[in-house]
Formats: structure tokens, sequence, C-alpha cells
């Protein structure tokens, strides 16, 4: 679980209690119309902007903001080292018993087209293909709570909009003036908390895993070419530790020599953003 978004959520939570209990009644805030049309209007937006399949996959994209976890950047790297002495010591054919090990379906893809004889450019060219789609897949689940982020506040300021015309049709009653405007207002309140709690910062996480994962699926495809082409694996160490931060590059020669030891099949499948 990815603890930052779950403290993030939970203090956000609880420092709005704190000031709704702080204020008086908590009762004032719950109103069912103003839940209505906040929450129904919003998912009639996005119903009539994605279609059926798509807008019933939110509920897997956002847990992927509170579950999925990308594969140890150090981990990768030993990895791919243990494999290139693998294929340098054993020969390229070598990897296929390694290959069934390995538990991240891309990586996996990778090496057999390797063991398969395919040409480094079709390989290249596939595994360049599939990352694509899973970007496009990523960003469709990211546009997604976008555009809820997006609804939320706009359907909010519709509903408070409802409730003020309802409350200046009743001027000539004083005593309906101040309800009136506070149950108005709850629309507005509603949308803004969904939006700016939830939807908004999820997205953002979501972009943040997404660009983790595309980092580490480039990092496989060099790291599968340069076995390929038979380069040492010091070279393709030092040329794989440069995608990352010198942290993590620090990290790695400790991960190679565990690697050596314990062998190769370390990588698991990276989370992803949207599948």
């Amino acid at each position: 679980m990815d603890i930052a978004t779950l403290i993030g959520i939970m203090f956000g939570l609880g420092l709005n209690i704190w000031a709704i209990v702080m204020g008086g009644s908590a009762t004032i805030f719950l109103d069912l119309p103003s839940v209505f049309i906040t929450f129904g209007g919003t998912i009639c937006a996005t119903l009539i902007t994605y279609n059926l399949s798509q807008v019933l996959s939110v509920a897997s994209v956002i847990k992927n903001a509170f579950f999925s976890k990308p594969a140890d950047s150090s981990d990768l790297v030993a990895t791919m080292v243990s494999l290139a002495e693998k294929a340098r010591r054993d020969g390229i054919l070598a990897l296929d018993n390694e290959a069934n090990k390995i538990e991240d379906p891309f990586l996996k893809k990778g090496l057999q087209l390797v063991v398969d004889g395919t040409d480094p450019e079709l390989v290249r060219d596939i595994m360049e293909t599939e990352l694509a789609f899973i970007e496009a897949r990523h960003k469709l689940g990211k546009d997604i709570c976008d555009a809820l982020g997006s609804y939320f506040p706009a359907w909010g300021m519709i509903g408070t909009l409802i409730g003020l015309v309802q409350m200046l049709a009743n001027l000539s009653d004083p005593s309906k003036v101040g309800p009136g405007m506070a149950v108005a207002l709850l629309t507005t309140f509603y949308g803004a908390f969904m939006a700016y709690l939830f939807m908004v910062p999820i997205s953002g996480k979501l972009s943040v895993k997404s660009s983790e994962e595309i980092l580490h699926k480039d990092v496989m495809i060099e790291g599968v070419l340069a076995i390929q082409a038979g380069n040492n694996p010091r070279i393709i160490e030092e040329k794989l530790k440069s995608f990352f931060s010198p942290r993590v590059r620090s990290d790695v020669g400790e991960k190679v020599e565990k690697a050596r030891k314990a062998g190769v099949g370390k990588v698991k499948q990276a989370g992803a953003a949207a599948r």
C-alpha cells in the first residue's frame, strides 16, 4: 500500500471533520438533494464523456493509487546485469530458462524475443509498441480522474445556483433565507471536497506512478537490447544506472552481488496506473 496516499487522505478527512465538529452540529452538512445533484450530475457527465466500460474501470484505476508498486530500481538493474552475465557465459539460449523465472511479463516477452533470435530492430519495435499502449491505458485512467476532478466542482456550482434560485423565490420569508443559503452552498462544498481531496490528487499520484513504470520499462528495453548485442555486463550496469538518481546507483552494486548469488528472476510485475 502507498502509505503517503493513505496518510494524505486520512489527514485531509480528519481536518475537515474536525472543522465541521468544532463549528457546531455536523448534521447541517448533510443534505440529500445536494448529494444527488453533485454526485449524480458528475456521474452523468462522465458517462457522456466516456463509454460504460471505461467508467466502470475507474474503481480499479483509483485502486492503483493506493496499492500498485513499481519494481525496485536497483533490483531491476541487478537482474539485468545477472542476465547479461548469464548470456555472456552460457550463450543467449541459456536465457530461455531464466525468462520463465521473470515475473514481469514485459521483460519476459523481451527475453523470449531475444532467445528466439528476433532481429534487434524488431525487438525494439515490438517492445516500444507495447510500451506505447501501456502509456495510452495509463493516460485513459488519469484522464477519467481528471474529468471527475473537473465535473465535481462544476456540478457543485450548478447545485448552488439551483439552491439560490429557490432561495430567492422565497425572499418574502426572511426566516428561510439563512437555511436556504446554507443548503445552496453545500453542493459547492461537496464538489470541491471530492475534487480536491480525492480526484485531483489521485490523478497526480497516477501520473507519478505511470512515469515510474514507464521508466522501468525503458530500462528493460535498453537492457534486453544490450544483452542481445553481447555488451559487457559492467558496461550494461553503468548504462542502466544512468537512468536513475545517485541514491539508486549507490544501491546497485550491493544488489548486483546479491543477484549473482541468488540468481535472476527478482523483477516482479510493476504496478500500473491503469490496465
